[in-house]
């Protein structure tokens, strides 16, 4: 079979240590970067890009933050739609106060600023932990959403209480505003994901994820060790809130151009959360492909019918949407309680011994 790491020798431990040591799995990534980067903006059509490609990218990028802190560090949070309110906020005043800035550098500086608000949240994760810090952190987002809400600064005393993305360039190309293409903010969106994943990625391999996972995993005994879990959790607060900032950032700029609060209410901190319960807690690969399940699979049943040459009241069709997708998250969470991942991971470990017993 072509899947075989037979006759590829690592010579060193960095050969042995790489995030992909197989040549198949290298050429496989450089596969899909070539797809994502050249064919889809090339070929795909302006709905694709806008309701699937961009949005399944943000969300992606809001997964691996709460991965990094639910799936490595194993503290719970339901604050996600907060820390993306915090991001998505601050973007808007720094562009609006400071307009020559370039808007790389504001998705970085309002990233930075989830980040320490995060790391005031995080504190509690010190006395409580499970399902009590799960209420701590869904109290930071009712806070942080009626904070953004009723104090009119934030929105720069807008009557109509929303935010809008100013058109800024990047090497003198729009991205951001009307006028911008979504060719071109699929092309942004997509390089920031990819180097940000690419980052937490090595952060998890690194000693800064072994130190989360000690903790996870039995964070007495990783104290015994030498590991100091309040500044463990804090990190991994931080980071988490600095991924779903800039998720939030990006999600108005770069997606919808204009937002209420609405549009981080504890309805996406849930979807997010089911992202990587249902991509697979503790993997990065895992935050995408829940993030590819909750985004794709709605707009499927919402044009099942179509294909089929059905008409059916919108209710009822929005109702049995519901209902299919509901199932399927059990269904698959029956199947297989570690994620999509896990299942990935499983037909790796077969394909590499076919056609020998598994």
């Amino acid at each position: 079979m072509f899947y075989r790491e037979t006759g590829q020798f690592k010579s060193s431990y960095k050969a042995d240590q790489a995030i992909f040591p197989l040549s198949q799995d290298r050429w496989f990534i450089l596969f899909l970067i070539i797809i994502a980067f050249l064919v889809i903006p090339l070929t795909a059509s302006e709905y694709l890009l806008q309701a699937v490609m961009i949005p399944l990218l943000i969300f992606s990028l809001a997964s691996i933050g709460l991965n990094l802190l639910v799936g490595y560090a194993g503290q719970l949070s339901l604050g996600t739609g907060g820390f993306m309110a915090v991001g998505a906020y601050m973007t808007y005043k720094l562009t609006t106060a400071f307009p020559e800035i370039n808007i790389i550098i504001v998705f970085i500086l309002a990233g930075l600023i989830s980040a320490c608000v995060g790391l005031l949240f995080g504190i509690p994760s010190l006395r409580i932990k499970g399902f009590y810090l799960a209420v701590a952190t869904l109290a930071s987002q009712f806070f942080l959403v009626w904070m953004f809400n009723k104090v009119a600064w934030f929105y720069n005393y807008n009557s109509s209480g929303t935010i809008t993305a100013p058109p800024r360039e990047l090497f003198g190309i729009t991205v951001t505003g009307p006028t911008a293409t979504a060719e071109t903010r699929y092309i942004v969106v997509l390089a920031i994901v990819c180097v940000f994943a690419l980052i937490a990625k090595n952060l998890v391999r690194g000693r800064l994820g072994r130190s989360w996972m000690a903790v996870r995993d039995m964070d007495i005994a990783a104290e015994i060790i030498g590991i100091r879990p309040f500044q463990t959790k804090l990190i991994a607060f931080s980071i988490s809130s600095f991924y779903c900032g800039l998720a939030g950032a990006l999600m108005v700029f770069l997606w919808l151009g204009s937002a209420e609060t609405e549009a981080f209410s504890i309805n996406e901190s849930f979807y997010v959360l089911f992202m990587i319960i249902i991509g697979g807690l503790g993997s990065i690969l895992g935050s995408f492909l829940g993030a590819t399940f909750i985004v794709c699979v709605p707009i499927l049943l919402t044009n099942a019918p179509q294909l089929f040459g059905l008409s059916m009241p919108i209710d009822l069709q929005k109702h049995i949407e519901i209902m299919l997708f509901g199932f399927l998250i059990v269904f698959f969470l029956i199947v297989e309680p570690h994620g999509l991942a896990r299942l990935w991971q499983i037909a790796k470990e077969k394909l590499r011994l076919w056609p020998f017993p598994y």
